[in-house]
């Protein structure tokens, strides 16, 4: 059963991600980025590599010819990714096929439609049977 992690409240949700994933990549943990939205996309990629120069996080998009050797992937879809360990989902809908993964790391704003998305996709989790554990960012 998929474990679910909810980390919400973040005043900059590209930057938790960013964050969550360098934490993920310190580990060595190989992580995919789900982000149909292509400026969440961008801005993730972006963020990724002009955080701290010390603190390289090998990233690259899902479809890139070095995607097969790079641990975190950035993706618009999943039905064609290969990596089923850890998911982060940075839409506002429940991921398709997300119990393939052993963990689904989910981000949330404070934006207020987002916020209920967020609480819609609590409910459909729970109702699955999914393990859901809650992080608040909103003092970080």
């Amino acid at each position: 059963m998929t474990k679910v992690f909810f980390y919400h409240g973040a005043s900059d949700k590209i930057a938790a991600a960013c964050a969550l994933i360098a934490g993920a990549w310190a580990k060595r943990k190989p992580i995919l980025v789900y982000a149909p939205d292509r400026a969440v996309a961008d801005g993730v990629d972006r963020l990724l590599w002009t955080r701290d120069q010390l603190s390289f996080v090998p990233h690259c998009r899902a479809d890139s010819p070095l995607a097969a050797e790079t641990p975190i992937l950035i993706a618009d879809r999943l039905d064609e990714v290969n990596q089923d360990e850890r998911l982060m989902n940075l839409s506002n809908e429940v991921p398709r096929a997300y119990e393939r993964f052993q963990s689904l790391i989910e981000v949330v704003g404070q934006d207020e439609a987002e916020r209920l998305a967020a609480r819609e996709r609590v409910r459909y989790y729970k109702e699955q049977g999914c393990e859901v554990s809650y992080f608040d960012l909103k003092d970080r």
